[in-house]
């Protein structure tokens, strides 16, 4: 927090993880940008590295929906003024409800109005809830300002918008169902590295993603989507396994840029975006029944692309 400038003004606060920037971390974020431009202030969202269950339960950190700079990305665009990043160590984690509101949204961010949703939890052991938010902020000189989460349509079948249910989704393979709950496609990032270089050898050229620590890979199978270089977003096939047919070990993101040749990605950083779901993963008896098998995969990515 040596990063706030000693002469920051009041502000408009929410705090939470974010993570993926789904619609309803949208409209919470959403409400403290149009608070802030009523009350002349800076939006500042307030969030964590690593995530906090990392610090208090090791080992049990969640596969990322976004990492810090997509996140920063897509907040920038909802009109966020400033993205505060908090290192979350054990010794933050011992800080007492009180504590936490005294030394962030009073002491340095000298907080106007916190916005949240209805079960933001805080302080030591989540020992804080809106009700105590309320409380403190009344003996503080801020606003709580609460935000009700709507719930999903099909996709999560009634249940809110949450990141944890856009990660089962993704796990499962429903890339559809988890962008419903993003608002947009769901991406993965990583550099191009080289791989065994098959595809090239079979006709069909792809990009060897090595993805970034924790991110939320989807289920085994075929997807179509995008292959994002730069500006420039390319139609895609996308492979995510093993390679079954050549006895693979190691998990996989490969993309193929459809009817793009002659590519040279390698070292270059690129995004992945599942639009759709084509197939499962499986093992061909011969490479005949595998190139059958990429052809019509190829056909329907193209398909679902041109109709998206």
């Amino acid at each position: 927090m040596e990063d706030i400038p000693e002469d920051w003004g009041r502000s408009v606060v929410t705090i939470g993880s974010y993570d993926g920037v789904h619609r309803g971390h949208q409209l919470i974020i959403g409400r403290a940008v149009s608070r802030a431009r009523e009350l002349g202030v800076p939006a500042v969202v307030v969030t964590f590295d690593p995530h906090p269950s990392e610090v208090v339960r090791p080992g049990s950190h969640p596969p990322l929906l976004a990492p810090h700079h997509r996140r920063a990305e897509l907040m920038a665009a909802l009109g966020v003024d400033a993205l505060l990043i908090l290192p979350f160590t054990a010794e933050f984690s011992k800080l007492s409800p009180a504590d936490f509101v005294e030394k962030v949204l009073v002491d340095k961010l000298h907080a106007q109005a916190v916005v949240e949703g209805p079960n933001f939890r805080f302080g030591h052991k989540a020992a804080g809830n809106v009700a105590l938010l309320e409380q403190l902020g009344a003996t503080n000189d801020f606003k709580v300002d609460l935000v009700d989460l709507y719930v999903s349509g099909t996709a999560g079948g009634g249940e809110p918008f949450s990141s944890t249910l856009t990660r089962r989704l993704v796990a499962s393979g429903d890339v559809a169902g988890a962008a419903e709950i993003l608002g947009r496609p769901h991406r993965v990032e990583g550099v191009v590295v080289r791989g065994a270089q098959r595809g090239r050898e079979l006709g069909y050229p792809t990009a060897n993603v090595e993805t970034l620590p924790h991110t939320a890979i989807p289920a085994d199978g075929v997807y179509a989507g995008w292959l994002n270089v730069g500006d420039e977003a390319m139609p895609a096939a996308i492979s995510v396994g093993t390679n079954p047919t050549f006895d693979g070990t190691a998990r996989t993101v490969e993309a193929y840029a459809i009817d793009r040749v002659g590519l040279d990605l390698y070292g270059l950083h690129v995004a992945v975006d599942f639009l759709a779901y084509v197939r499962g993963m499986a093992k061909f008896e011969t490479i005949d029944a595998l190139l059958v098998a990429m052809a019509e995969d190829v056909k329907q990515a193209r398909e679902l692309i041109a109709e998206a």
